[in-house]
């Protein structure tokens, strides 16, 4: 079947307004400006402290680091677009968009049942923490959330690839993702539908769910401890269920309902590939005294 190559994409952004693009310039540029090097800073207390030295906090460490690699692939290219006036974005670069977005996203997804894994085992097998979580399956673990969140960008990378593009070569958003790109199909596209579903919003149910199981068990499970243990496990717990939330509602109404106009799709895209990544290394440390002692104390040297 004949069909155009498209080449190129016209990205419409998130207003065709210039004064509002100007105002939105100015807040994400400030928003960007002051939560990335928080995420920075949490990164070099917990390398700098030795009193961070348990799993929660390398595991947190990583999850600010994939939160900055996640927001450098969509911000950097919506700030520019607001001071251009030809939003344009090659198929190339969105491919590369598209994998990054995916494959980051994943493997942060990936890395929070990890997470979950480790409050799991500290709450519910005290005495074998230390061997179940050491420095060597901490590692694995950290390894393996990468890998899984690679296949999965590759994954739907190969069917993206595939996608009969006929034009338009339109998409309305600020960004490059799955669910536009079938829209531009010319052809019959429904297995490759299918695939991307069962590939990207089953993972994503899958996990939420997952986690929503584990961190029920683990709330129930501290109705026998004692009341400071209780307190301070809650705490922790408490933070990790927010960010659960954060993370997984807006991807699970962008994705879980797939390839059909979603209203508000443009406000929820921006707090999740924007706002809450950047924000969800600051649930943990607002609620934690320990890294936040040593955050004051890195920043008054």
């Amino acid at each position: 079947e004949n069909y155009t190559v498209v080449t190129e994409f016209v990205l419409l952004g998130l207003s065709q307004n210039h004064k509002v693009q100007m105002i939105l310039f100015f807040f994400f540029l400030l928003f960007y400006m002051i939560i990335l090097p928080g995420n920075v800073l949490i990164i070099l207390t917990i390398q700098g402290d030795s009193q961070l030295g348990s799993p929660m906090y390398f595991f947190l460490a990583n999850l600010a680091f994939l939160d900055i690699c996640y927001c450098s692939v969509t911000p950097p290219r919506m700030l520019a677009d607001f001071l251009s006036h030809h939003k344009t974005i090659s198929y190339s670069a969105c491919m590369a968009q598209l994998f990054f977005l995916h494959f980051l996203g994943a493997a942060e997804a990936f890395l929070l049942m990890v997470m979950a894994y480790d409050r799991y085992v500290a709450i519910c097998k005290p005495l074998h923490y230390t061997r179940l979580v050491n420095r060597e399956v901490r590692c694995v673990l950290v390894g393996a959330t990468w890998g899984g969140g690679f296949i999965h960008g590759i994954i739907l990378l190969a069917l993206s690839i595939h996608l009969p593009l006929c034009g338009p070569n339109i998409l309305d958003n600020f960004f490059c993702d799955i669910h536009q790109l079938v829209k531009l199909a010319c052809a019959n596209t429904y297995v490759v539908e299918l695939l991307m579903f069962l590939n990207n919003g089953v993972v994503i149910v899958m996990c939420f769910t997952l986690l929503l199981i584990s961190y029920t068990l683990l709330l129930l499970k501290l109705r026998t401890q004692s009341s400071k243990a209780r307190n301070k496990v809650a705490s922790t717990c408490v933070s990790h269920i927010i960010v659960v939330f954060v993370m997984f509602g807006p991807a699970i109404y962008i994705y879980v309902i797939p390839f059909h106009a979603v209203p508000m799709e443009k406000v929820v895209a921006v707090f999740h590939t924007v706002i809450f990544p950047l924000t969800n290394p600051m649930i943990y440390t607002l609620r934690n005294k320990e890294i936040k002692g040593s955050m004051w104390k890195l920043v008054s040297k």
